[in-house]
């Protein structure tokens, strides 16, 4: 099968390109399908999603590029729903739901992928310097995401280590960490969520493996869980970045297969060969 780039943002949010443009760059470079993905509106975090205005606009761009690449290529209206987002309704070829931030006590959102110094401060202020309370914070979320968004994929399982290139902030072999991490992961799987083996912090320069970590996606594979292959793009240039290597981190922690969106929904197909 054609691989395939099903988390992709464009100018609708904090995209570099249109969907136009993104959808291009994807048959150009052979994809069989694009899904846009477009970050669902969320109060306070204007910077980074679409306004809720900008929604029927979305559809339009995405509807029409449907038509447009009509035989050639399919073209997916997705959206990524944030935990936090209001709802958005069930009329999306697929959710991709994410936690981006975590609630605080007075009401404000922490990012999580901000930067770091975002993230060390709030949980200096919030969590008392301990690494331990914030992933088990974030993880009780993780393990909702799919009720609450809807979301059939879930998106960067572990964004929390975004920033923890060689445990620059945490240890992440921490059995308090893992612990955290598996009881999210083991949940998601049992109902049989997808995961994706996401490229984007890699090709934004912040990490050098992609989400989720090898120790994740083993346990994954073990559980007889889902995945499927993600460049989270926010450029035209990136729309199939690091495919190769996710798809040979996928082998070596034991999935022969991966997950592709059809017409008729969700199916299983091989690992693509880039």
């Amino acid at each position: 099968m054609k691989p395939q780039t099903l988390h992709c943002h464009t100018t609708f949010c904090d995209g570099a390109d249109s969907p136009a443009a993104m959808a291009a760059a994807a048959f150009a470079a052979g994809c069989g399908a694009i899904g846009f993905s477009g970050h669902s509106p969320l109060p306070g975090q204007e910077s980074w999603c679409m306004a809720p205005e900008q929604l029927a606009d979305y559809r339009r761009a995405v509807t029409a590029l449907k038509a447009e690449y009509a035989g050639r290529m399919e073209v997916y209206l997705g959206l990524e729903q944030d935990y936090d987002s209001p709802g958005t309704g069930p009329d999306w070829d697929y959710k991709i739901g994410s936690v981006h931030c975590l609630r605080l006590p007075d009401g404000t959102l922490l990012p999580l992928d901000e930067s770091a110094a975002t993230l060390a401060a709030g949980v200096t202020r919030w969590y008392g310097g301990d690494w331990t309370a914030l992933a088990r914070a974030y993880y009780a979320r993780v393990a909702r995401v799919d009720a609450v968004t809807g979301g059939e994929i879930v998106g960067h399982f572990d964004l929390i280590t975004k920033f923890n290139e060689g445990g620059a902030q945490f240890d992440e072999d921490d059995p308090a960490y893992r612990e955290a991490a598996f009881a999210a992961l083991d949940e998601l799987a049992a109902r049989g969520r997808i995961f994706e083996i996401n490229t984007g912090a890699v090709s934004r320069g912040y990490r050098t493996a992609p989400y989720p970590a090898p120790f994740l996606l083993r346990r994954l594979a073990g559980k007889g869980g889902r995945i499927l292959l993600s460049s989270d793009s926010h450029s035209a240039a990136t729309v199939l970045y690091g495919y190769r290597e996710a798809a040979r981190l996928a082998r070596d922690c034991g999935f022969t297969s991966c997950w592709y969106r059809t017409a008729r929904g969700f199916a299983e197909g091989p690992l693509p060969e880039i």
